[in-house]
Parts: structure tokens; sequence; C-alpha cells
């Protein structure tokens, strides 16, 4: 163990790099399999993540109880040890879920809490600026992170709120963006200043995110591929900017992949064929990937397979592990 739980409460600009947003296991029977969970992490570790995330959009938590959540955020902080960070999405629609998820999430061990903006209801910004300053307050000591992902909540938090935000609650930190509008990215860091911890949640925005100041991923693509994102990050950071682009370009057949249906459905079934999860289960109303979906998956494998990172024996929670 390098450091300890919660180690990076008091640190938030060092969460920095490549943090994995891993998918939830479930077993065949659709209950929680923290087994799988558990051996995802110590493998994604392995490959040299900076930091893990669970409880995102690829987490499936909206199909989830909150017990359920929070137990899967329990596993994740066991099997890290310390080691690195945990930053869980601990949003939810309701304030009282979220607020009740982010505590026990706090009370475990969490170095950050990701909050997604709440769907359905399409708040306002004011609306936005009191539910975002409403949990900070509840938990003062524990980095709070907006999760901006439009596509999937029907609001966008505009970068006078986040500036706003991060001017008023201390706490505050930053915000993954999940956004294909750039220039949205460059408002959000001129409007809060360069202080501001900024993370791509868009697959083929991680690299250039980092040219306007970016803090980071939070990348699906580090389910499949955990090394190459993180050597994409590692690259530009240390100047190589051909060889970060190199990967860049590299991973768009394993982005294109995560994305033939609906996240995380092919990119469970990826891992369950790889070994490392023991089943591709997704609970409705996702459906594991169809028969062309399969055909295509397996194309974009081929293409992007210099990318992906190694399974051996000792990665693999299942027999017949390819590497």
């Amino acid at each position: 163990m390098t450091d300890r739980p919660g180690a990076w409460r008091t640190r938030p600009e060092d969460l920095t790099g490549s943090i994995a947003p891993v998918i939830t296991p479930f077993a065949a029977d659709g209950a929680l399999d923290h087994e799988s969970l558990a051996n995802l992490v110590e493998w994604q570790l392995k490959q040299g993540s900076d930091g893990i995330s669970i409880g995102g959009s690829t987490g499936e938590p909206s199909a989830q109880t909150l017990d359920e959540r929070a137990a899967a955020i329990r596993t994740v902080l066991k099997t890290v040890d310390g080691r690195a960070p945990v930053v869980p999405g601990t949003g939810s629609a309701k304030l009282d879920e979220t607020i009740e998820l982010t505590g026990a999430a706090y009370e475990a061990g969490i170095d950050a809490a990701l909050i997604i903006t709440p769907y359905y209801a399409r708040p306002t910004q004011e609306a936005l600026y009191v539910w975002y300053k409403t949990v900070a307050a509840e938990y003062p000591e524990l980095p709070i992170i907006a999760y901006n992902v439009p596509s999937r909540t029907a609001v966008e938090i505009a970068p006078e709120t986040v500036a706003r935000l991060h001017r008023d609650v201390p706490n505050f930190v930053g915000i993954k963006e999940t956004t294909k509008d750039f220039e949205h990215f460059s408002r959000v860091i001129k409007a809060a200043g360069r202080d501001l911890l900024v993370w791509s949640g868009i697959e083929l925005l991680c690299l250039p995110l980092l040219a306007l100041g970016g803090t980071g991923f939070v990348s699906a693509t580090a389910n499949i591929a955990p090394a190459a994102v993180k050597r994409m990050h590692d690259a530009f950071r240390s100047g190589q900017l051909e060889e970060a682009l190199d990967v860049h370009y590299g991973l768009h057949p394993l982005v294109d992949l995560i994305f033939v249906e609906t996240n995380p459905a092919p990119v469970k079934w990826v891992l369950a064929e790889r070994g490392l999860i023991r089943s591709a289960h997704v609970r409705p109303p996702l459906i594991e990937p169809t028969e062309p979906g399969k055909d295509r998956i397996r194309a974009l494998l081929d293409e992007g397979a210099a990318h992906l990172s190694p399974v051996d024996d000792t990665d693999a929670i299942t027999r017949g592990a390819r590497s």
C-alpha cells in the first residue's frame, strides 16, 4: 500500500492522468459480482490506471439500488487499498439519494465524489447551482466534481454556473465534461479559471483537452485498453506529441467498439470474452450485444488489437482468457 484511503481529499489537484470508469460486473442471474469487480480493479492497477471510478454511466447506476452502489464502492476501496485515488459516481436524480450515497461513500473512504447533473427534470442553471452547493455543504471536506453529460441527462451545466460554483463553494474542485462541443471545454476553463480541474469523458476529446489545460481522462476506453489510455496521457505530458497522437488514432477502433450498441454492453461482452469478468450480463433496459453487434465488435477488436491491454492467466477470473 502506497497511501491511505481518502488521502487525495486534501490534494485533489493530484487526481490526474487516466481515472478508469469501470463497469459494474453482474453474475448471469443479475446479482452483483464482487469477485469479478475486485479482479477487474486489480487488472486496472496492474495496467497503470491512475485512479478508479465506478458508478458513472458505464457502471449502470440507474439499474442498481443505493445499497448495491454503496457495496460496489466499498469493494473498489477495499481492493485498491490506498494504492490509487477512488472517485466514484454518487449522484442520482433525487437529492436525498445523492446525499445518502455520497455520505456512505465518504464514510467508506473515497477521495472525491463525481456528481451527475440531475436527469430527466431539466433543472435551470440556478437550480443546478443550488443542487451542487447543497451536496457540497453536506460534506465540506470531500472534493466535489460535477459530471456534465447532456446526452444522458437532457441538461447541460453552463460555464458560468461552473465558474460560480468554483468561486462560491470551497470543495467544488472540478468537472467531468462529457460533451462533444469542444468549444464548451474552453469556455468552462476560461470562465472558472485555469485552476479548475477538468476531465474529459469523451474518448476522442481526451487528448485535445490536455492542450487546453485539462487534468486528465475518465474514459470508458480504459475498460479494455487501460495501458494505452495511460500511455497517451503520459506521452503528452512528457512532450512526446507524436507518440500521443499515434495512440489517439490507434484507439479509434476501440472507441467505436464501445458504442456499437449501448455502452456498457459491448465493453462487458469484451471483458467477459477475455476472462476478466464472469458474465457479460447487463441489467434491463439494456441487453447484451446482438449477434450482428458481436460481429462488428470482433472486427473492431481485430483492428485495434495493438492497443488492447494484455490479459494473462493471473489476470483471468474465468478459463479460456485470450491475451
